[in-house]
């Protein structure tokens, strides 16, 4: 979804997007989905593992490992946004400032060690703790939505306020990340119990509709119940809720169809999702040298032109990352690396 929806909105033709058209509309539809998926899988999929190696005596480990990924992350996010030849040149700008999913993820994940680690590593404090701060940060969306942060550094206020070309920004996308380790701490609790997915799976079904469907006229009713103008700003836009319902039933779909995704290909390919990103930027946004399709082909495809582009985009960037790029944990492993030495520890 993510090679697809990036490639078809960069070089789609400007007089194809018409929400008027049913294609581009379901189109644009799903591709909004994507980000919150992403963002709740990523706090899931981390918070699960960092319970798991609480259980095996290993989460000191983890929790390092985890600081040092957020960290790596955030240092590629930034990495992608530089032009060389253009530095060379002696042209400097803001533009390797902006920040990315890669950020957001990266300062996620050390945020969601810090809370674990204000928990004093109890779970269930954890788990309620990371419900409300999610439900919190998506009700509160109209306060923050058009903060003024210009009085702070611009390499700060990029992760709040999109006004500097910002892609994402710390609140609300840190929300997912915390519905996605509520979650976590749900399958790992109850992963082993006989009836666990024949009851997640409707669950998900449900909450989610709920969420998409019914989530505005909550708040709204809620507003007028309680009085408090903030709920009917967060149902006049409500977008955070209803993507997470979608989200839900993306995780039911995919959660009820789990045995037809343990192919070795898929399972190889899922733990190349790093390398998959930063060869997919590369050559769509031009990352280190400003030639990318976005600049040499740009909006010119029509719609059968940007479908097939996609769909060979997606392949060729997958065998990319299968056979010719090492793999996200000997990124990690040499990056701790050079951690360790400019520390001085022995390898």
């Amino acid at each position: 979804m993510m090679l697809q929806g990036h490639f078809i909105d960069t070089l789609l033709e400007v007089s194809y997007r018409d929400s008027n058209y049913t294609a581009y509309r379901v189109w644009a539809y799903f591709r909004g989905i994507t980000a919150p998926t992403f963002f709740t899988i990523s706090g899931l999929i981390f918070t699960y593992l960092l319970l798991k190696a609480k259980e095996k005596g290993t989460e000191k480990l983890r929790m390092r490992k985890g600081i040092m990924r957020g960290f790596f992350l955030i240092g590629i996010g930034y990495l992608l946004r530089i032009t060389l030849f253009t530095w060379l040149s002696g042209e400097f700008n803001n533009y390797f400032l902006v920040i990315d999913v890669l950020q957001i993820i990266g300062l996620s994940l050390i945020l969601i060690i810090g809370i674990y680690f204000l928990c004093n590593k109890k779970t269930i404090l954890f788990s309620a703790i990371v419900l409300v701060l999610g439900t919190l940060i998506f009700l509160t969306e109209p306060m923050y939505r058009n903060l003024d942060v210009s009085s702070i550094p611009l390499f700060l206020s990029n992760y709040i306020s999109k006004s500097n070309g910002s892609v994402f920004t710390i609140i609300p996308w840190f929300g997912y990340i915390c519905f996605g380790a509520f979650l976590s701490t749900l399958f790992y609790k109850y992963l082993h119990k006989k009836h666990f997915k024949i009851i997640v799976i409707p669950s998900f079904i449900f909450l989610g509709l709920l969420l998409i469907f019914y989530s505005s006229s909550i708040l709204a009713y809620l507003s007028k119940l309680f009085h408090i103008q903030l709920f009917m700003d967060s149902a006049s836009y409500n977008y955070l809720f209803t993507r997470f319902g979608n989200v839900l039933l993306y995780f039911a779909f995919f959660y009820g169809l789990e045995r037809f995704f343990k192919n070795p290909l898929i399972i190889k390919i899922g733990q190349k999702t790093l390398s998959i990103y930063v060869i997919h930027f590369i050559i769509i946004y031009g990352s280190f040298t400003g030639l990318g399709l976005n600049s040499l082909i740009g909006k010119t495809l029509n719609p059968i032109e940007a479908i097939f582009g996609a769909i060979l985009f997606l392949m060729l960037v997958c065998l990319l990352a299968y056979f010719y790029v090492k793999s996200n944990t000997f990124l990690y492993l040499n990056s701790r690396k050079i951690y360790d030495k400019l520390k001085g520890k022995p390898e």
